[in-house]
């Protein structure tokens, strides 16, 4: 197969003018840039290495930009994608600096994932700079909000059909295959308000909660314990948020908890509902005066790769033939648009640079992984979409 060159200084520009832009997202912090102004470089970029651009704005202000690179119409079609927005700079000395020091460039988003994306770009340009013709189309997706609720993602798949993706996201330049996904679950229990001395009258809904904290607990020890996934391990729950009462002398007539429940493929929003429906159901009939409410907030399902998996084994001899080893097969306990992908029918796998401090005060990525990352998904590319004729 054709060894693709991939321009390394290029790659590090753009990732140098990628982490410069600031792209926190305004769903997790309030006031946040949003993807506006990166998703303007990332569609200059495309255009300018000649690519057919569309720009979708699934809410105001919050656009994701795919480019196509049209092949011939013979072969399978490749979707590249990682996301533009970053969480918070909270306590970062320079977030916006993208400094370099000793192989590796810092800043908000170096790891999450704009490397990634600077490493999309590397290997479309290292296609193009070959001067050859793809037989299928090679698409980039440059993506808002995966940090929060991925609705870039989820607008980006409604557009665009693909055979196979690869996300992106950083992987230490080992092939993840399957990650957990999460419900959002809110119980809030019901008391009645009443004045601190008039107990007859009271009925206090954070003893109510505490009880169902007592049997929370115990679900989360019987999940800890249960046979998981081989790359996964278990699935998992937290308490997350926890409000109740008005004041010291006042009875409680609502308390709210908050829980995150992580999930391994096999296991479904609904069963998630239903296991914590049949805990306040149980409290209930022990106490006359339990009354609770539970609803789910959102959910991302679980990912695991189709097997077989074409795109896997075509990235499993590219990765082989850069790195001179085959990467490790492993999973991931964060979510990932991967799921969204996977589910819309699109074979999928991840496959991304080196780096560390994701989401914390000091987070960078390995350039030298970067450049590697281009040059395996360029030769990803070349294989799965193939050559024309």
């Amino acid at each position: 197969m054709t060894r693709l060159a991939v321009d390394r200084e290029f790659v590090v520009q753009t990732l140098v003018d990628l982490v410069r832009i600031d792209s926190v997202n305004p769903s997790l912090v309030s006031g946040g840039a949003g993807e506006a102004e990166a998703a303007e470089y990332v569609a200059g970029l495309l255009h300018r290495l000649g690519l057919n651009v569309a720009t979708h704005e699934t809410a105001p202000g919050r656009p994701s930009v795919v480019g196509t690179l049209p092949g011939k119409g013979e072969g399978r079609r490749l979707m590249l994608n990682g996301h533009v927005d970053t969480v918070g700079v909270e306590g970062m000395r320079n977030p916006f600096g993208a400094e370099i020091r000793d192989g590796r460039l810092y800043g908000r988003g170096a790891q999450d994932m704009k490397g990634s994306l600077a490493a999309c770009f590397g290997a479309l340009k290292a296609v193009i700079d070959s001067g050859t013709t793809l037989a299928g189309d090679l698409l980039v997706a440059a993506v808002a909000d995966e940090e929060h609720a991925s609705i870039g993602t989820a607008d980006v798949v409604s557009h665009h059909r693909v055979d196979g993706a690869v996300v992106t996201e950083p992987t230490e330049l080992e092939l993840c295959t399957a990650h957990k996904g999460f419900v959002w679950v809110e119980v809030e229990t019901l008391g009645k308000a009443a004045h601190g001395s008039r107990f007859q009258e009271g009925i206090d809904a954070n003893l109510h909660m505490g009880r169902f904290l007592g049997e929370l607990a115990g679900l989360e020890q019987n999940l800890r314990g249960r046979v998981g996934h081989p790359l996964l391990g278990p699935p998992s729950l937290h308490a997350a948020t926890l409000a109740g009462g008005t004041g010291l002398s006042t009875y409680a007539a609502q308390c709210q908890l908050r829980i995150e429940r992580r999930t391994v493929p096999g296991e479904a929003e609904a069963q998630v509902v239903s296991e914590i429906r049949a805990m306040v159901d149980r409290l209930a009939k022990a106490h006359p005066t339990f009354r609770a409410t539970v609803k789910s907030l959102f959910a991302r399902e679980p990912f695991e790769a189709r097997q077989p998996s074409p795109l896997m084994d075509v990235l499993d001899r590219a990765a082989s033939e850069v790195l001179g080893r085959s990467p490790t097969r492993m999973g991931k306990s964060g979510w990932m648009d991967s799921a969204l992908l996977g589910a819309a029918g699109v074979d999928t796998v991840i496959f991304g640079p080196s780096g560390g401090g994701l989401h914390t005060e000091v987070e960078w990525v390995d350039l030298e992984s970067v450049t590697r990352t281009a040059a395996v998904l360029a030769q990803t590319a070349l294989e799965y979409c193939g050559a024309a004729h």
